[in-house]
């Protein structure tokens, strides 16, 4: 099945409510579409979402890659080798894996639509949902305690918190959040490598009765040695900007240094190098995290397949379509209670 053309386009998507992270506040996300069309006018449809600080590429960047080496490299080529495909692409996008990504997707949303499956069960199928986290920005205390209340209503048992700035004024509101919601839900904290191994170990010691599931990226993705330096934790630490590749993987899980690592498609390239991360993770005993970026629905429901196909995805944070406005592809993916589901029909279950 030969592929004509490569098409893509940037939307620059509004969040419905912008939120602010240790290190940026972001009011949009950029996303660039992609469609794979071949012989017979079959499409295949990706996602990229590029973030300059995690993925080292920036969204004009992805742009002109995509519309640059992958449309050439992948015109009049057969889009049932993804594999030939990819490595073909590994060398000229090697500084563009959101890029990658969004080449990676619309592949396999064509091969599992020609075989007229839904991609998460053709990758394997092991569970039919998943519970995902929904993320509180940094936010003074009673802002937080509110809005984890409000999400609580809508039906999430699982909150994840934003951080880093200051480790006494995070703990402060981790522990508001755990009186206000009770211990039936689940609390993680993501400082995105806001802190120093001396304020980690403020924080876990000022949570200690907080019952956190995870710690997220606590440290400088510049320092790995320094999660080896936080000592024996009570709370799981899974590495995020850390892990950008398979190597990255396989050096912490080697150093012994974390317990979980957060898989996402933007970093890592795609959906077969997702699988392949987790396979590695999993052999190495440890807990596997799909996550995401701000993404468009279409590319979240991507890592939905990868977290359904596969047992060592225990946890998800897949919620970086809910607070975006403006998004083609909303419908990819359904939420219920806190619960993920994947859309009906073949493939990423909807079409650009």
């Amino acid at each position: 099945m030969g592929i004509v053309r490569l098409e893509s386009w940037r939307l620059d998507l509004p969040l419905k409510t912008p939120y602010s992270i240790a290190y940026q506040r972001v009011e949009r996300a950029p996303n660039i579409f992609v469609r794979l069309v071949t012989e017979g006018a079959r499409i295949g449809s990706g996602c990229a979402a590029p973030d300059e600080d995690v993925t080292g590429e920036s969204p004009e960047a992805t742009e002109a890659a995509l519309a640059g080496p992958a449309a050439e490299m992948l015109r009049e080529r057969d889009a049932d080798r993804p594999v030939h495909l990819m490595e073909l692409l590994r060398v000229p996008l090697a500084a563009a894996p959101a890029a990658r990504a969004a080449v990676d997707m619309a592949l396999w949303d064509l091969m599992a639509r020609r075989a007229g499956l839904p991609l998460w069960k053709l990758l394997g199928g092991y569970r039919e949902r998943i519970a995902t986290s929904i993320t509180l920005g940094i936010l003074p205390l009673e802002e937080t305690v509110e809005e984890a209340r409000r999400r609580c209503r809508e039906g999430f048992r699982v909150l994840k918190l934003k951080g880093g700035l200051d480790a006494a004024e995070d703990a402060e509101r981790v522990r508001a959040v755990r009186a206000a919601v009770g211990a039936e839900v689940a609390l993680r904290f993501d400082a995105n490598q806001g802190y120093t191994p001396e304020a980690t170990r403020v924080f876990l010691a000022a949570t200690a009765e907080c019952a956190l599931e995870l710690l997220e990226q606590p440290t400088s993705a510049a320092r790995p040695d320094q999660l080896g330096e936080l000592g024996r934790r009570t709370v799981p630490v899974m590495a995020d900007e850390s892990v950008l590749s398979l190597a990255d993987a396989y050096r912490l899980a080697r150093a012994g240094t974390i317990d979980m690592v957060n898989v996402k498609l933007m970093k890592v390239g795609g959906v077969a190098e997702a699988l392949r991360l987790s396979a590695l993770a999993r052999a190495a005993g440890l807990a596997v995290m799909m996550g995401c970026m701000d993404e468009a629905a279409l590319a979240i429901a991507a890592g939905l397949a990868v977290a359904l196909a596969r047992p060592g995805v225990t946890h998800a944070d897949l919620d970086g379509h809910l607070d975006l406005g403006e998004d083609p592809t909303a419908g990819a993916v359904r939420l219920d209670a806190g619960w993920l589901y994947p859309a009906d029909g073949p493939g990423l279950g909807v079409s650009l």
